[in-house]
């Protein structure tokens, strides 16, 4: 049986050297992994196999710690020791609840901690629903923190940098800063647990195994975190953490109950050169090996979740992790169970892209391929969109931001040998009509033989905002039979597609209300193209205005952020249309604003400058607006610019 920690936190936090110093306890060698994607780590632990997931720091790839949330028995979530940077843990706190995932602080870098333990705490509860509750309290030596005393066991360590911990007596002058400091443990315990209230209204001692097997209890079902310190780069706290984790992380079978009872759950996905996709998969059921079914195929083989040249898994074992080969009817984010059926989790779903940009192939052989290979890139990120839009032509990618997209130009040079380049996306303006404009409009043409003829008088009327394109007639008489109507109906849409300042035309009414046919030369092509000429015409005799996209936008962002979201979204013309606290997270408020689709161009960029990086947004359209002045002049005059080099 294996057992699975997920490690989320911050670049700076040194989530990464956690993993590492885990990985030695008992001399493994922990793989080497990029920084941008997820690192599987194996390593034992007095007698039991562990795998830890090594997440990626930037908030730019937290789709990668949900995914890894769905493998995982636990998370750790690591922190810094300054209070002021707790804020920064925020997103990763978050993250675990969203996921379900029962999760421990670990507070790292002591060796540089002056700030109060339970400052610290403290300030991590504004980002938690759940009571965090402090484990051990720090030995100082002056100001330098040098050990820690268990409050359960009541035990005292004291750091030996490289080496375990050396178990002392608890120091004379600590002694009462570490009884307050059990009886809040063991406050914050009892409120999940009848017998412990007992003990405490009787003012019996709670022997330290019955308190353990609360606090396992209690982690396994997601109602307290747990708070661990130390110093990674010291080694210093890591074998308490792993002692923790070892006695109290849900068991694999626990972890599967929480997740409905799937057979197995593939949590990332990835293709590399000469070994095409892999999907790395946990199981949960009974083994697992080359043509076992799961889901709607076999598995086509196993190989170890990490390394250049993985080696082969004869057999996955209940709990364990293994990439799987030739498995391409495997997905991320997917939970198989053993009746062949499939799942998400109720909490899963893919992040929202929130920054947009078009690529071209640098190579114009490569362009064929392209759109194939980023099909494929996107069935392995759930948060990148590939849109191909067909009024500029361009492949535009829906990212993250800078470093995720930078991470996809690698994925297709080094796996698929195409290189490309990023531009600007093409804004999605429209234009329409100010005012009604009538116009009477002949097509004749004559070159011997059957000739074509068709005559309309139109009447173009501006719509409503939001009602499109509308066509009617009130035809008397039989001037324009019925039969060439429709045709004249294709030609006045087929006009819709660029007006006179060089965009798609919306809200239009066209009216045929008159006009002549020839007996002989009359034909639905005449008809159609007098439709397109005559709402041409007439476009442009409307006085034409341009229109530009306004979206609703939902801005996410700690409490303390939310001052510096009304000058940052006033100085990108946004309207603000109010705030409130998000229910969905402990310390988060909800900003709510009408942004301009020009603005959405950097306004992820601009956000996290006013969030330290956390903010996130979410944006839909909601409008087109007029725009007038300079701006307006300038945006026509690039669109001509454009339109004439096409």
């Amino acid at each position: 049986m294996t057992r699975c920690v997920a490690v989320f936190g911050p670049s700076s936090a040194g989530k990464s050297e956690l993993v590492n110093r885990l990985a030695m306890l008992e001399g493994n060698r922990p793989p080497a992994g990029d920084a941008d994607d997820l690192r599987c780590v194996p390593f034992s632990f007095l007698g039991d196999d562990w795998m830890a997931l090594d997440c990626p720091g930037s908030l730019e790839f937290a789709q990668t710690a949900q995914d890894a949330a769905l493998a995982a028995d636990t998370v750790i979530i690591v922190t810094s020791p300054d209070p002021e940077q707790a804020v920064l843990a925020a997103p990763w706190i978050r993250i675990a609840e969203r996921c379900e995932t029962p999760h421990v602080i670990f507070i790292n870098r002591m060796d540089e901690c002056h700030d109060s333990v339970r400052d610290i705490i403290e300030s991590l509860q504004a980002y938690s629903k759940r009571p965090i509750t402090l484990r051990q309290v720090p030995i100082r030596d002056d100001e330098r923190i040098v050990g820690s005393i268990d409050l359960v066991s009541e035990r005292a360590w004291q750091y030996q940098p490289g080496e375990a911990s050396k178990l002392v007596e608890i120091p004379e002058d600590i002694l009462e800063r570490q009884d307050s400091g059990r009886e809040e443990l063991l406050e914050s315990l009892s409120e999940h647990d009848d017998w412990l209230i007992e003990e405490i209204i009787l003012d019996r001692v709670p022997a330290s195994e019955e308190v353990y097997k609360i606090c396992a209890r209690v982690l396994g079902e997601n109602a307290v975190v747990p708070g661990f310190f130390g110093a990674a780069s010291q080694s210093a706290g890591i074998r308490r953490l792993a002692k923790a984790l070892r006695h109290e992380s849900p068991k694999p079978e626990e972890t599967r109950a929480r997740l409905g009872g799937p057979s197995a759950a593939a949590f990332m996905t990835r293709t590399r050169k000469h070994l095409g996709k892999l999907v790395w998969i946990r199981n949960f059921g009974d083994p697992i090996k080359a043509g076992t079914a799961l889901g709607s195929g076999a598995v086509g083989g196993l190989v170890e979740p990490f390394g250049e040249r993985p080696s082969a898994v004869p057999e996955l074992e209940t709990g364990g992790i293994a990439s799987a080969v030739k498995s391409d009817h495997l997905n991320v984010g997917n939970l198989y169970h053993g009746d062949g059926s499939t799942a998400h989790p109720d909490w899963y779903s893919p992040l929202p892209p929130v920054w947009k940009r078009a690529i071209r192939v640098k190579i114009e052989k490569d362009e064929a391929k392209l759109s194939e290979v980023l099909q494929k890139i996107g069935n392995e990120d759930p948060s990148l969109a590939v849109i191909h839009d067909q009024e500029t032509g361009q492949i535009v990618l829906a990212t993250q931001g800078n470093q995720h997209l930078r991470r996809l130009q690698r994925k297709l040079e080094d796996t698929f040998d195409i290189g490309t380049e990023a531009e600007q996306v093409i804004a999605s303006y429209r234009e329409t009509i100010s005012v009604k404009a009538d116009v009477h409009f002949r097509h004749k043409k004559q070159s011997g033989g059957a000739g074509q003829f068709a005559d309309v008088r139109l009447s173009v009327t501006p719509a409503k905002r939001g009602e499109g394109f509308s066509f009617s007639d009130s035809i008397h008489g039989g001037s324009v039979p019925k039969n060439y109507i429709p045709a004249v109906r294709n030609g006045a849409e087929e006009s819709m597609s660029r007006g006179p300042l060089g965009f798609p035309v919306v809200d239009v009414q066209v009216n045929l209300y008159d006009g002549q046919h020839h007996s002989v030369d009359s034909s639905d092509m005449a008809f159609r193209i007098a439709g397109r000429g005559g709402v041409a015409e007439a476009l442009g005799k409307a006085q034409p205005v341009l229109l530009e996209p306004i979206y609703e936008v939902r801005f996410q962002a700690p409490s303390i952020f939310t001052g510096a979201l009304n000058p940052m979204i006033s100085s990108l013309r946004g309207q603000i249309l109010g705030f409130d606290r998000d229910s969905s997270a402990e310390g988060w408020d909800e900003v709510k604003a009408m942004m301009p689709g020009e603005a959405l161009e950097n306004l992820i960029n601009n956000l996290r400058t006013a969030t330290q990086g956390i903010g996130r947004y979410e944006a839909e359209f909601s409008v087109y607006q007029e725009l007038f002045g300079r701006m307006a002049e300038d945006i026509v005059a690039k669109r001509a610019e454009s339109n004439a080099r096409r």
